[in-house]
């Protein structure tokens, strides 16, 4: 038999994008997370309804070194909408 058959090519791991995502594993951070999860699971896995608790959590992250600080925009937070601003306001005051 021909052994090139059973070879298979190894896939080379790949890094994450935005580096390393350490494991929180001294807790420093497990108040914020849980603060998320509770959110999530009251608000039917809404994310959107929960996105302070989000930034809180990445914040704490970024606050310990368990992930690289970024700017907010490009985790997402931009520019957000205050209450009651919908895209017409927004456009007329560009």
């Amino acid at each position: 038999m021909n052994a090139t058959l059973y070879t298979q090519r190894r896939l080379q791991p790949k890094p994450p994008d935005k580096g390393s995502f350490p494991l929180d594993h001294q807790g420093v951070c497990k108040e914020a997370m849980m603060k998320y999860m509770n959110c999530l699971n009251d608000k039917d896995m809404e994310n959107g309804q929960c996105r302070d608790l989000s930034k809180d959590y990445l914040q704490c992250r970024m606050d310990h070194n368990l992930m690289t600080k970024e700017d907010w925009r490009y985790l997402g937070y931009g520019k957000e909408k205050k209450a009651g601003e919908t895209n017409a306001n927004t456009a007329a005051q560009t």
